[in-house]
């Protein structure tokens, strides 16, 4: 903000003292509960792609295209997460934490560093994998497919229980909410309107009634107002033809 803006600027008289709370910058765990339903979303659905590929018939175009199709949906959402992480979240939090904390938060950074390189790698195979059932239509594609989104389901597992054990309580004690609104108005993934519909639904779908309310209070209002009214249909219809069921909730 410009200093001939902030000359504009009237700022209200305070009902009361301002005290040193008042000056404390709000640390509220909104990164944190961000970050577990993601976490949640991905798992789910890369373990139900590795199962309801199983029993996709051999040369059935459209069955295949569906699950490929959203396969590519959950590789794309994951590798943008990853790229948020190392590019925003991570440095943030390492300005952040104090230096008797620091060697450990550094060390938990480089040991996700690892972990989640090797993920987009696989990420990057299941895209390929996608294509050769694609094209190819046969058992074989399809066995492969199914293999690497079960093995990926494993991976994120593993990976995603170690980062919520060791750096989501670091991002919940020293990102402050002011940190982390700056960094998601810059993270844009670039998925189309029934992209993102589709991704409101699937985080929804395993939340809490708290975490449920904060996603849905801070969506861009004309993508709340989608929701609201169509987006909960569209995103039950896609999940019939995704799962052969609607979603439990």
């Amino acid at each position: 903000m410009t200093a001939a803006v902030l000359r504009t600027v009237t700022l209200p008289v305070p009902r009361r003292p301002v005290d040193d709370e008042d000056l404390t910058p709000a640390r509220t765990g909104r990164a944190g509960r961000y970050e577990r339903v993601l976490h949640q979303m991905v798992r789910r659905e890369l373990a139900t792609l590795a199962e309801v590929a199983t029993w996709a018939p051999d040369g059935e175009c459209a069955r295949t295209g569906t699950l490929t199709c959203h396969a590519g949906l959950i590789a794309r959402v994951l590798l943008h997460h990853h790229a948020v992480e190392r590019e925003a979240v991570w440095p943030a939090l390492l300005r952040a934490v104090p230096d008797p904390e620091r060697d450990d938060a550094e060390a938990a950074v480089g040991a996700w560093s690892l972990a989640c390189s090797r993920i987009d790698a696989r990420l990057r195979d299941l895209d390929t994998a996608a294509r050769q059932w694609s094209v190819a239509g046969s058992s074989a594609a399809r066995d492969g497919f199914a293999r690497l989104c079960r093995a990926l389901a494993d991976d994120v597992a593993v990976q995603t229980a170690e980062e919520e054990a060791t750096l989501l309580p670091l991002l919940d004690a020293h990102l402050t909410d002011a940190d982390w609104s700056a960094i998601s108005r810059s993270a844009r993934c670039g998925l189309s309107a029934r992209q993102r519909l589709i991704v409101v639904g699937l985080a929804l779908e395993d939340c809490c009634a708290g975490d449920r309310a904060r996603l849905l209070g801070g969506l861009p209002r004309a993508t709340r107002l989608a929701w609201r009214l169509y987006g909960g249909s569209r995103y039950r219809a896609a999940v019939v033809r995704l799962r052969g069921a609607p979603p439990a909730v």
